[in-house]
């Protein structure tokens, strides 16, 4: 089975970070997710989150860097997402696809449900930004 390479942001302002929901047609419909997507073939994992967060929620990122590389596998696809923290940007995030999306402090991203892979990413969000306080 092919490994399905994809770029993941975590957009955080402050204490929140924002959240979409994936629509239903897709895998793992309806579950919230980081903003992100598929890297192609000719695209560093930089190039390809830049492009997927600009033409999802509609932000130029100035600066990202790398927060955790996960791999799993739900048993019809594998995917390996890399995960980078994106503190800084340009513009208002809103998605410009029709999903639902909002801000959410990170102590709160545990009440939404997230694909199993997204669970360590929470973990680490609020292990670094929470509990350290």
């Amino acid at each position: 089975m092919k490994v399905v390479e994809v770029a993941v942001g975590v957009i955080k302002q402050g204490n929140k970070i924002y959240i979409s929901k994936r629509a239903d047609n897709l895998h793992q419909g309806g579950k919230w997710e980081f903003p992100g997507g598929k890297r192609e073939a000719n695209e560093t994992i930089e190039q390809a989150l830049s492009r997927e967060l600009s033409e999802e929620i509609g932000i130029q990122v100035t600066k990202q860097s790398q927060f955790m590389l996960i791999e799993h596998d739900y048993g019809d696809k594998k995917v390996r997402l890399d995960v980078r923290l994106v503190e800084e940007f340009e513009g208002q995030a809103s998605h410009q696809e029709g999903q639902q999306s909002q801000w959410m402090e990170i102590a709160n991203l545990s009440q939404f449900t997230f694909p199993e892979a997204n669970q360590v990413i929470i973990d680490k969000l609020v292990s670094l930004f929470i509990e350290t306080k």
